[in-house]
């Protein structure tokens, strides 16, 4: 079955980094597009990142010029470096897979059980 683990979050000040991973198990990782989500206390889900199977990325507005993506097939691990962190990234990051973006509220097939990542001083 699928199975999506995130690790690396954690609180960090602002202006930091971080880097989050996400190992996956259970289905061909190189043949899918995966994706970057989160979501903020209140909020709905948010999708951040896109890399699809032809290595093409694309991300949000709110995180462009900051965050980038990227991802190991061999290791079936998908990565994201998050760099001049503000306190509004403040939120439960997930890796995901199966995912709608057209919406305001992002909704995912698959994901994993999310990292939480905190900017605050």
């Amino acid at each position: 079955q699928v199975q999506l683990v995130e690790s690396g979050g954690a609180l960090v000040q602002p202006g930091g980094s971080l880097r989050l991973s996400c190992a996956a198990s259970g289905f061909a990782f190189s043949q899918y597009w995966m994706y970057w989500v989160r979501q903020a206390p209140g909020k709905g889900l948010e999708w951040i990142s896109i890399s699809t199977s032809g290595r093409n990325i694309y991300f949000a507005d709110s995180v462009k010029g900051r965050f980038t993506v990227s991802r190991d097939n061999a290791k079936n691990t998908l990565y994201l470096q998050m760099n001049s962190l503000k306190p509004e990234d403040t939120a439960l990051y997930y890796c995901a897979r199966d995912c709608d973006t057209r919406l305001t509220v992002t909704t995912c097939d698959y994901r994993g059980q999310g990292t939480q990542v905190t900017v605050s001083s």
